[in-house]
Formats: structure tokens, C-alpha cells, sequence
């Protein structure tokens, strides 16, 4: 078969993820992800995939209900279950949590997906991440 004729895989949209540094001194976000969607069924599997591997292994993932379409209980993800939960708290609507047994908790600034570059820089720099790093072009 001439491989020519095939069509070319799909190619998956660069993950935008920016992760801090490490640190010794204590900050309350973690890092900061720029989903393609608020459909959190499309978009979790990628952004676990994507986190260092010194996060640990996700097991639960806190997220405001407000801003996510389809959230079951549970999501398999690389043949690992990852509990789901909801929260309608204003205490941090902009964010994600993401806990892994034995590594504690990482909080992720979400930036809409609609947001345009410069507005992904400015929420950086109030979050008090690097802006200058940025995302890496979508």
C-alpha cells in the first residue's frame, strides 16, 4: 500500500501548560493551564499526561462547576481511575486542583479558553507566575 495515499494522523493541539518552577518558598498556584475547551471529559486526559512526573500520579481532580461541561464521577485515564469532584465555591473559581497520593495538592490557574494571548500574559502576572515564559503558541 503507497502510504502516500493515507491521511496524516491527527495531530493533538500543543498542550498549554505552564508549570512554576520548583521552590522551597510556598505559593498558593502551582502553575497555570490554558484548556482548548471547558469540556473537562476532552480536556483532563491531555493535561495529566502532560504534568511532570514529580507531580505524582493524579488520583482526584477539584473543579469549579460552573465553568466545566462533562464531569462524571470518575474518569479513566491511562488505565488509572481519577475521581472527579465538584465545588460551587467563589473561593477560587479560576483554578483547578489536582491531588496525588503521597505528593499532596498542585493548584492550576485556568485560563479561559477564549482568552486571547495578552490576557493569558496579564492573568500569569497576577497570579504572580513568570509571564515572559508564556504558553507555547497554540
Amino acid at each position: 500500500m503507497n502510504s502516500a495515499l493515507r491521511p496524516p494522523p491527527p495531530t493533538r493541539p500543543l498542550p498549554r501548560l505552564y508549570v512554576a518552577p520548583p521552590s522551597t518558598v510556598p505559593r498558593r498556584i502551582d502553575g497555570a493551564w490554558w484548556p482548548h475547551t471547558f469540556d473537562l471529559l476532552a480536556e483532563l486526559p491531555q493535561l495529566l499526561s502532560d504534568l511532570p512526573e514529580s507531580w505524582g500520579r493524579i488520583d482526584s481532580v477539584l473543579v469549579n462547576s460552573a465553568l466545566w461541561t462533562g464531569a462524571p464521577g470518575r474518569l479513566l485515564v491511562r488505565n488509572h481511575v481519577v475521581r472527579l469532584h465538584r465545588t460551587t465555591s467563589a473561593h477560587a473559581p479560576s483554578t483547578i486542583v489536582l491531588m496525588a497520593s503521597g505528593q499532596g495538592r498542585r493548584d492550576l490557574l485556568v485560563v479561559p479558553p477564549d482568552a486571547t494571548e495578552q490576557t493569558a500574559a496579564a492573568l500569569l502576572s497576577a497570579a504572580g507566575l513568570p509571564a515572559e515564559q508564556g504558553f507555547p503558541a497554540s
